[in-house]
């Protein structure tokens, strides 16, 4: 694999925009994601803020890897639909001004079985964010980790092809007792984007928890080789929701990477 995209997700850091933006520099990534329904909300963006975002992101020389837009309900849920299919066709708009090729959502609850009416809702609105993601250019990727990579796949290869991809999240498949290579296999031509997290299952308590990335049992040389396979060529952004020090915890993440 040629040399890894790396970004680093703004949330993560707990940092103001501007200070953020500066230690991602400091850190040697190339690129950020921005989360969308924290500090920007694309509704209340307005154009001079847009180009100042813009301004700052070449100042530091970053790219934006992905959005992140991760509603309370996914897109199963009936309740308020349209409102929430109108602000991620915005996130998706906002991703689309900054150049970013994927809006990162947990899609809601896949049913195990393509029938019924939450699998009917969820493929209704999703074809309908494929349609408008094509007209933008920027496509939802629905995240991995709350269930099987054939589960997920099977409700990918039910939209219009080539409309929406995955977020591939090693972390959050391993806390929830699910195998990254497995999901791989499953999903590798549908991947969009990758979340650089790793994690680790307590047997005895029966729970996960989130790790420093390498220190958990997601074999990310191993996942990198079949992403390979796949031929992915996006970016992994790295992000850590449980950190003690994030600055120090997210570099000690980049020179994993580097590493690799």
């Amino acid at each position: 694999m040629s040399q890894l995209k790396i970004g680093i997700q703004l949330a993560s850091l707990r940092l103001p925009l501007r200070r953020a933006l500066g230690v991602v520099a400091r850190l040697g990534a190339s690129a950020v994601e921005i989360d969308a329904r924290g500090e920007l909300r694309p509704q209340d963006l307005t154009q001079t803020a847009l180009r100042e975002l813009r301004r700052l992101l070449e100042e530091h020389n970053l790219r934006v890897s992905a959005v992140g837009f991760h509603t309370r309900r996914g897109y199963d849920a009936a309740h308020e639909i349209e409102r929430r299919v109108a602000a991620t066709k915005a996130a998706m708009k906002f991703a689309a001004d900054l150049r970013a090729p994927v809006v990162v959502n947990q899609v809601g609850r896949v049913p195990p079985e393509p029938a019924g009416d939450e699998w009917n809702l969820l493929v209704q609105t999703l074809s309908d964010l494929a349609a408008y993601g094509q007209h933008v250019g920027a496509r939802l990727a629905a995240q991995s980790g709350s269930e099987r990579g054939t589960d997920l796949a099977s409700l990918i290869a039910a939209v219009p092809e080539g409309g929406i991809g995955v977020d591939l999240d090693p972390g959050k498949l391993v806390i929830n007792d699910f195998s990254p290579l497995e999901a791989i296999e499953a999903l590798g031509p549908h991947i969009l984007h990758v979340h650089a997290r790793d994690g680790v299952r307590d047997r005895t308590r029966g729970q996960g928890l989130e790790v420093a990335l390498g220190r958990g049992t997601a074999d990310f040389p191993a996942l990198l080789g079949a992403l390979e396979n796949c031929h992915y060529r996006g970016y992994f952004t790295i992000a850590r929701q449980q950190a003690d020090d994030p600055q120090f915890e997210i570099g000690q993440a980049v020179d994993y990477l580097r590493s690799l």
